[in-house]
């Protein structure tokens, strides 16, 4: 077990509420609690048993006087979520309250724990991975149930099996070659250590393929898609955001140039987290507070991962809607023809040519709702190939693994072009192994230390 000293601290959100939880872990969290918690006239913290809570008083050290009521949650190593000891203090919630816990923690010899250092000594200890650990923090930061699911489901450990089995059959093709290095007279084990590694490259190259193509869709549900509405004024941008949303969120006016800004809200749609940002009208004007929103607009469109690009049905198409559709023409996107509910004017055959069969084209009225569904279906289809694997949810969202497959992927390259050339197995070895070293940095078992500095100085106090 890792070897250190033992840390503290609030392990719940700062605000009002109607608990408080101050934890300790390390190899005197018992002894030092016992310094400041009182359960008992007969009981002591260091000797009770493990996994049991106990009602109780913490005692200010310096002034003996009463800090709150508490309850004690004792828990001994190694069955914790750091391998260490832990106690864990619940109190009343609120700032003043868990504030003067922590402090006699401190008091009463406890270090203050450093962002993410408890999940960082599950990870040195032996009781996650660093693939694992991550989701910890993923878990936090899911913004649906889907990526809540996607993060439970690596914190469980199936994304580290896979790359484990990858790194086994690597492991054996390794040990292969350094028997025909051994036994270099042996030219008949050398053409067979090359058939092995030429096979063992392409199949994982197989499986690396399979888990980029779905960190696509993992990397979506992670991080959601970022979503520009867009069109000239007055056409129902912000209507259409308030529809989406179910609130009045957007001033919705007949004056064209109402929004002078762009607003972003955050929704969920079957499961897949949208940031939708309705812009403002585009279009040419000497109002120099919408200039702004118009440039502001302009730059929404660049860093999109969706265009929802709304022109007005009821009228025929605009110089305006052409500089639109131009513009937008290399994005995802999705044409929606609004106001449905009144005549339609729009050439339709027009505006076919203009598109090329290149951009979805759904009827909608945000009066009457209508076309919101086929909306939400022609999203899930454009990101998610129409549906979301109930099964299966290991897909790799993290952005430093699915760079870590990228590299190994292309050592895989250079293993296979060398073996092709009848390179030296001992060459071979070289990029072979720095395959297997990659893949090892996403599960930790071979992360530089800075690495792992940076990754746990990204997690909350408590955690």
């Amino acid at each position: 077990m890792f070897e250190t000293d033992t840390i503290a601290a609030i392990s719940t959100a700062l605000g009002e509420g109607a608990i408080g939880i101050v934890r300790l872990s390390g190899p005197d969290a018992l002894a030092i609690s016992d310094r400041f918690v009182n359960i008992g006239k007969k009981k002591k913290v260091t000797t009770v048993d493990s996994h049991t809570i106990h009602y109780g008083h913490v005692t200010d050290l310096s002034t003996g006087t009463l800090v709150d009521e508490v309850m004690v949650t004792v828990m001994k190593a190694p069955r914790t979520f750091t391998r260490e000891d832990t106690v864990e203090i619940n109190c009343h919630g609120g700032i003043v309250a868990v504030n003067q816990i922590l402090e006699v923690a401190l008091e009463a010899g406890a270090r203050l724990a450093e962002p993410g250092e408890f999940t960082k000594r599950a990870f040195l200890n032996g009781r996650i991975d660093l693939s694992q650990a991550e989701a910890v923090m993923d878990i936090i930061q899911a913004k649906s149930s889907r990526a809540k699911d996607l993060a439970l489901s690596q914190l469980e450990g199936k994304l580290s099996k896979k790359i484990q089995n990858l790194r086994q059959s690597m492991l054996k093709t390794l040990a292969a070659i350094e028997v025909t290095i051994d036994y270099p007279e042996y030219d008949e084990a050398e053409e067979l250590t090359l058939k092995e590694i030429k096979t063992t490259a392409r199949d994982i190259q197989s499986q690396i393929n399979r888990l980029l193509q779905e960190s696509k869709q993992g990397k979506i549900l992670r991080e959601g898609i970022k979503t520009a509405i867009i069109g000239r004024p007055n056409v129902g941008k912000s209507s259409l955001l308030n529809v989406l949303l179910q609130e009045d969120k957007a001033i919705v006016t007949s004056i064209a140039g109402t929004t002078r800004d762009t607003i972003e809200e955050t929704l969920t749609i079957r499961g897949i987290p949208l940031t939708l940002i309705d812009t403002a009208g585009i279009r040419e004007t000497d109002d120099l507070v919408e200039q702004i929103g118009v440039k502001r607009s302009q730059e929404a469109i660049d860093r999109s991962d969706l265009i929802l690009l709304v022109l007005n049905q009821s009228q025929e198409l605009t110089e305006e809607d052409k500089k639109l559709l131009a513009l937008t023409k290399e994005k995802k996107r999705i044409i929606l023809l609004n106001k449905s509910d009144l005549e339609s004017r729009l050439n339709l055959t027009e505006l076919e040519e203009t598109l090329n069969g290149q951009s979805q084209v759904i009827t909608t009225s945000m009066l009457t709702d209508q076309g919101i569904e086929d909306l939400e279906e022609a999203i899930l289809t454009l990101f998610m190939t129409g549906k979301i694997d109930e099964k299966d949810m290991t897909y790799v969202s993290n952005a430093r693994h699915i760079q870590l497959l990228k590299e190994a992927l292309k050592a895989l390259d250079d293993v296979l072009e060398a073996a092709d050339m009848g390179v030296g197995v001992d060459l071979i070895q070289i990029d072979l192994t720095r395959a297997w070293d990659l893949l090892g940095q996403i599960t930790g078992e071979s992360a530089p230390d800075e690495l792992l500095n940076q990754l746990f100085s990204q997690f909350c106090l408590g955690k």
